[in-house]
């Protein structure tokens, strides 16, 4: 054995010890999670046409990457009027509840936990995505800073600019909450673990969350407990139809994706946080306030962190973090108590089997961002793992149904 080599299984040796924290088993909810590492959404854009059905080939896609801890799913519009971008499934209707069904089992057949994340995107949309080409609705009529991605008429992804959408009117409310609870019962249907409402990254629920996006001066803006009251409607409704234990919620406080802004956010946030943690949910899952230092290797921003460090001591339940880690950043992470569980996205795009890898120090594989929205196997099932890479035969796609 050579220098180098001996060098080299030490460092890897001393990374699985500084990790270790990463595999250790994790009760959520009711269900007992093999270790910390989640699969965060990831939209890939690849759902058949017409319908936004999710395709046989995302069957593979997902039980590749059952080894994660829990998937949560890409975001899955819960009506056609929560689409905002061309090729994203839905949970709507029955062909598309058919369809998770059959991902469902494929997940489940590699010993995978996947949860629904809902979502309805608000004014991040276009009329070309509506139905009857009307306008996105939003909480206020303000026209959001950037463009819209959709199917132009010769079948091909475009971006276009932003409309200014329609203010929802308070009758509405109700209906804007059936779409969330139609959208789980079609969730249990599929046989989803769980769901994960989706209250961040700008849309619309995050939009009625935000000051900078909701102008209201009726119960459903001007006050925090006024501007969550939606969020809040949504979760009481869906825990009639999956109980609390199977409910996530997701956050990005202090995010500024999708035009989004907040003048008070650790008051906003950590109320929200507070309400939260009375009804007892699977977990609480936030988008990292401080993803853009760290991915570019900063120290991360002290109000950022002061911000992480609120919702930890409000929120009483389980908290995944989202964003910017590495192993050993997780691991700390876990290990100072900022958060529980970790969720990565564009590394499981590229490694399907990222528990293993982190476990053991592994290369990861490149990503290729040309792939990351529209297509498909290329850049979406095609990334090899480690046993492939050893001449094994892919255990997770070997049934053709799910090719």
């Amino acid at each position: 054995m050579n220098e180098t080599t001996t060098i080299s299984r030490t460092a890897r040796a001393a990374q699985a010890t500084d990790t270790d924290v990463l595999f250790a088993p994790y009760r959520l909810g009711p269900y007992t999670l093999r270790h910390r590492i989640v699969m965060a959404p990831l939209t890939r854009s690849r759902a058949r046409q017409p319908g936004n059905v999710p395709s046989s080939l995302a069957a593979c896609y997902y039980a590749q990457r059952a080894s994660a801890a829990l998937i949560v799913s890409e975001a899955t519009q819960v009506s056609m009027q929560g689409q905002g971008y061309a090729w994203t499934p839905g949970i709507h209707s029955r062909e598309q509840v058919e369809a998770w069904q059959r991902i469902i089992q494929a997940v489940h057949q590699a010993d995978g936990l996947i949860f629904n994340q809902l979502w309805h995107v608000g004014r991040i949309s276009h009329p070309a995505l509506q139905p009857d080409n009307m306008l996105p609705v939003a909480p206020s009529a303000i026209i959001p800073e950037g463009k819209a991605f959709i199917e132009n008429e010769r079948g091909e992804g475009e971006l276009v600019p932003f409309v200014r959408p329609r203010a929802l009117n308070i009758e509405e409310m109700p209906y804007i909450v059936a779409q969330y609870e139609r959208a789980a019962i079609n969730a249990r249907a599929a046989d989803f673990d769980g769901v994960e409402i989706h209250a961040a990254n700008g849309y619309l629920l995050d939009q009625f969350i935000e000051t900078g996006t909701n102008r209201r001066t009726d119960t459903y803006g001007g006050s925090v407990e006024n501007r969550t009251r939606l969020l809040f409607e949504v979760a009481e409704a869906l825990i009639r139809i999956w109980g609390p234990d199977r409910i996530g919620v997701r956050l990005s406080p202090m995010g500024k994706m999708n035009d989004i802004h907040d003048d008070q956010p650790e008051t906003t946030f950590g109320y929200i946080a507070e309400r939260l943690s009375d009804y007892h949910f699977a977990y609480l899952h936030i988008v990292n306030p401080a993803i853009e230092q760290m991915q570019s290797g900063k120290e991360p921003d002290p109000r950022a962190l002061r911000m992480v460090e609120t919702i930890r001591k409000k929120f009483k339940g389980t908290l995944i973090v989202a964003g910017g880690f590495e192993a050993d950043t997780a691991a700390r992470w876990i290990r100072e108590g900022k958060a529980d569980l970790i969720a990565f996205g564009r590394k499981f795009i590229a490694n399907p089997d990222l528990p293993e890898r982190l476990r053991i120090g592994s290369p990861f594989n490149a990503d290729d961002p040309t792939t990351y929205y529209g297509g498909g196997e290329k850049g979406y099932t095609d990334y090899p793992s480690l046993a492939q890479d050893r001449g094994e035969q892919p255990k997770a796609c070997v049934d053709q149904r799910w090719r």
